[in-house]
């Protein structure tokens, strides 16, 4: 991976909404939601609204999505999202044992 789409995917998850969903959607796991169970978990968020923000998430990379007849199903692009982890932990700590306080972790660490 390299900055620029470190930034891209990063920007993209700087917005309260799109990181909902994207949460939303790595917690479903590879089978991903229908449009509609995912406006139900964001409180009934407007279909316009929640439209914008997966276009959004899907041009960053991190979403995808498939049809299923009538139904667009979205689910997390993993390997993005793996790789984002991978570009954002890379050499953590200097290869230094990490020192975390209580309640904190790292997937480096």
């Amino acid at each position: 991976m390299n900055a620029p789409d470190a930034v891209t995917r990063l920007a993209a998850l700087a917005q309260e909404t799109r990181l909902a969903i994207f949460r939303l959607l790595v917690q479903q796991g590879p089978e991903g939601l229908p449009v509609s169970r995912i406006s139900d978990g964001l409180d009934g968020l407007p279909g316009s609204t929640l439209s914008f923000h997966l276009k959004e998430l899907q041009h960053a990379g991190l979403v995808r999505s498939r049809q299923e007849g009538r139904s667009v199903i979205y689910s997390a692009h993993y390997p993005a999202m793996n790789e984002l982890i991978g570009f954002l932990t890379a050499n953590c700590c200097g290869g230094e044992t990490c020192e975390l306080t209580s309640g904190e972790s790292a997937a480096c660490c």
